[in-house]
């Protein structure tokens, strides 16, 4: 799992509790999505509204218990941008 997954989950951790909800991943993406594209720590691509970013979460969610860890992001992320 690459650092830029590890990186832009923790962007995304918007109470540093170690785990995405869905919430958080459309509100942090909405908010700081445009500081990181130009960070390079999100494809400009990958900045969407809140159906893309909630689509997003859906991937992401293996287990289907609407929270996101890291592995699970990092696993589609990673995959998805590239990395």
């Amino acid at each position: 799992m690459s650092d830029k997954a590890r990186k832009l989950f923790d962007a995304l951790d918007l109470n540093a509790d170690g785990e995405l909800t869905r919430v958080e991943v459309i509100s942090a993406l909405r908010s700081k999505g445009p500081t990181l594209a130009a960070r390079g720590d999100l494809p400009f691509w990958g900045l969407g509204d809140a159906d893309a970013s909630s689509a997003l979460f859906d991937a992401a969610d293996a287990n289907g218990d609407e929270v996101l860890t890291f592995e699970e992001f990092a696993a589609v992320v990673d995959r998805r941008f590239g990395w």
